[in-house]
């Protein structure tokens, strides 16, 4: 999907369109994700903002990781014009990308379309060459080894990254938060919000939002005293334990614990858990109703000031802009639908959504 400075579109600009790259055993749930904000955009709407096609490598059925068989509009070398390519990845990556998707692939970025990725789906893009120096987010069971087999990539821990022309995200639902994030640049936030709405998802997350990636999943089942650390870290967030101290629990030197933490988390431990302090304040500020003074509090901060001072230097906005950041739009008036020639599958829901009292009800 392109990005808009303006986040609007003209009146008589043709539908992005966008192919979903199905790879075997690609998981539903992150297609869904990414797919489903497309149809309540063109819904709320009242127009076909985007158009959306499913390829595989032949065209034929392909089965995703729940055993669900998806038939496809066509194969992915009689793809219709496209605007962008999202592959969808799921378990077993390693073997589930072809040299075949390779080289469509790298044909796709020659002739300058975005290229985005879901859940696992970032491998195929890393192996064609298409990730050297990009960020790019990755569902955290693939993130250690596409670290190893990619060190050309900026891989991340984050839900989704949009660097320049490439867009992915990690699984489950992180690929709706991209999308929205997208169709707010493109077309306004207020549309963003309404499908939001729409989904009964409570907050669109951002870029600065990770996953919670197990920490004995980065680093394997060598380092239990790091693990251990961080373990007291975490249970300890309202009255944080000093270094000195977390080190003596578990038998090494103030020293070593530094090393650990530069080695293998890349960061000091002060830092490390001032980080863990800030993601839970974050946590309490967007789903709770406790003031600015409680977090700070329970989140192991001195001090109101001190605690803003931190929230905006690891964030970039102060707490209380979070917390004014969470309230909604309002709907407005209904914009009519205009004709359509095409048969579509975007087409076709757009028609179907007519009878929906959402329909038309956000203006662009």
């Amino acid at each position: 999907m392109s990005q808009s400075s303006q986040g609007s579109q003209p009146q008589n600009r043709a539908p992005q369109s966008i192919g979903f790259l199905l790879l075997d055993n690609f998981t539903l749930i992150s297609l869904a994700s990414a797919v489903e904000p497309l149809r309540m955009a063109n819904q709320l709407s009242g127009k076909e903002l985007y158009r959306w096609h499913t390829l595989t490598l032949d065209g034929l059925p392909v089965s995703a990781s729940d055993g669900l068989q998806i038939t496809p509009d066509a194969a992915m070398q009689n793809a219709p014009a496209l605007d962008a390519v999202i592959v969808c990845g799921g378990v077993d990556i390693q073997h589930s990308v072809k040299r075949e998707h390779v080289s469509w692939l790298q044909l796709q970025a020659r002739q300058g379309r975005q290229l985005g990725a879901v859940c696992t789906g970032s491998w195929a893009l890393a192996k064609a060459g298409l990730l050297d120096g990009y960020d790019c987010s990755v569902h955290w069971e693939c993130l250690a080894s596409m670290q190893e087999a990619f060190p050309r990539a900026a891989i991340t821990t984050r839900l989704f990254s949009i660097d320049r022309n490439r867009n992915t995200s990690s699984g489950g639902t992180a690929p709706m938060d991209m999308m929205l994030h997208l169709i707010g640049q493109q077309h306004g936030r207020e549309l963003a919000a309404g499908i939001s709405e729409m989904f009964i998802y409570e907050r669109i997350r951002n870029e600065q939002d990770h996953q919670r990636v197990p920490l004995k999943h980065m680093l394997g089942s060598n380092q239990p005293k790091l693990q251990e650390i961080v373990a007291l870290m975490e249970a300890n967030l309202e009255e944080p334990i000093d270094l000195d101290e977390l080190a003596c629990f578990v038998d090494i030197s103030r020293r070593q614990l530094e090393r650990l933490f530069q080695k293998y988390l890349h960061c000091s431990p002060s830092r490390y858990y001032l980080k863990l302090r800030l993601i839970r304040a974050r946590q309490l500020l967007k789903q709770t109703s406790m003031s600015i003074i409680e977090v700070a509090s329970v989140c192991g901060f001195v001090s109101t000031p001190h605690f803003s001072k931190c929230y905006r230097e690891y964030f970039g906005i102060p707490p209380r802009d979070e917390r004014a950041g969470q309230q909604g739009n309002n709907l407005v008036m209904l914009l009519p639908i205009p004709e359509h020639q095409s048969n579509s599958s975007a087409v076709l829901a757009l028609s179907r959504a007519q009878g929906e009292s959402t329909f038309a009800s956000v203006r662009i």
